[in-house]
């Protein structure tokens, strides 16, 4: 067994990518960090450290505690890492925007402009 996994497959390997292109864009953009300090795609990670992955609004806080360089299953690759992730807010906190009320159809185009505005896309 190897001391030390890259860590973009080791991310990949326990789940916390869905696959091992996005584990290494994610590196590359300088949302997974090593023990504090930004990690490259082919870096290595060892038993103990702390792997930094920020994803969406949720950052993952994990400690490496078995090297896994391949694919397992769910039960395995939790057992591979100790979470410290901070709890993710609660449901009702989360801003409910750009959601509509079941039954109210389709929204009109200033509703749907609203939207893109809310969300901060440009106006078609």
């Amino acid at each position: 067994m190897a001391d030390a996994v890259r860590v973009d497959a080791w991310v990949w390997s326990v789940r916390l990518y869905k696959t091992r292109s996005q584990a290494t864009a994610a590196c590359r953009a300088g949302h997974v960090r090593i023990d504090g300090e930004r990690a490259k795609p082919a870096q290595k990670v060892g038993l103990g450290s702390t792997v930094e992955v920020r994803g969406g609004e949720r950052v993952r806080i994990v400690e490496v505690r078995q090297l896994l360089a391949k694919r397992v299953g769910a039960p395995v690759a939790q057992a591979a890492y100790l979470d410290h992730s901070p709890p993710p807010p609660p449901k009702e906190l989360a801003s409910p925007f750009g959601k509509r009320d079941r039954g109210a159809g389709r929204p009109t185009k200033k509703e749907r402009r609203e939207i893109d505005r809310l969300r901060g896309r440009a106006p078609r």
